[in-house]
């Protein structure tokens, strides 16, 4: 079973985790901390400098969701509910950090280029703007290679080395399941620029493994 379908469980049952959790079942609270960890430490790491704040905020959001479980009135799933409390604490974090940068303000981010420009014919070439060479049909790659150790760790790698923008959308959509409204929710973010910034963060992931591939 995956993350993603765990969380799916999850998230499914939200009503019995809720009522767990208010009668103090430990169990519970444990199964939320190991299904809902990745995607808390994904959005407070888009907002702070280290990954030490990044633990430090997720440990105050675990704090935030005990002490207001009975407050949760179901309008949203439980994990965005989780994600929105990390989101708020890591910007309170970030703005006392001086680092007080609004996710929305990434949206400029759209003039930014999905692929590496070298990857393209230049002005001067009888066919410019179209690719040197095209991309590798991910389809005509064997499953045991497409799947093996080598390649998670190169797009892990890739994704790693994402801006923090679209590391934090792709993490979120891609690694922990979130669903692009749930990523919309947590992040304060419209539709049309969290599909932006997975598709530019994909995109990159893609082009990495390519050239991996390619070389």
């Amino acid at each position: 079973m995956t993350g993603a379908d765990i969380e799916a469980r999850v998230g499914a049952d939200d009503s019995a985790v809720v009522a767990r959790l208010r009668d103090g079942d430990e169990r519970a609270f444990e199964e939320v901390v190991r299904d809902f960890y990745p995607s808390m430490i994904a959005v407070a790491r888009g907002y702070t400098r280290t990954r030490a704040v990044a633990d430090e905020v997720v440990q105050e959001a675990w704090l935030g969701v005990l002490k207001g479980i009975d407050r949760f009135e179901g309008r949203s799933s439980l994990r965005t509910w989780v994600l929105q409390i990390v989101g708020n604490i890591a910007r309170t974090r970030a703005v006392r950090e001086a680092r007080s940068v609004p996710f929305s303000s990434f949206e400029s981010d759209v003039g930014e280029p999905a692929v590496e420009p070298d990857r393209f014919r230049g002005a001067d070439d009888p066919y410019p703007g179209h690719w040197r060479s095209y991309p590798t049909d991910w389809r005509t790659l064997p499953e045991e290679r497409l799947f093996s150790g080598e390649t998670l760790d190169v797009v892990k790698q890739a994704i790693a080395e994402l801006p923090e923008n679209q590391k934090l959308v792709i993490t979120l959509r891609d690694v922990t399941g979130c669903s692009a409204a749930d990523v919309c929710d947590t992040l304060g973010v419209s539709p049309e620029n969290q599909r932006v910034l997975l598709h530019r963060a994909r995109a990159r992931v893609r082009a990495t493994l390519e050239r991996h591939f390619d070389g």
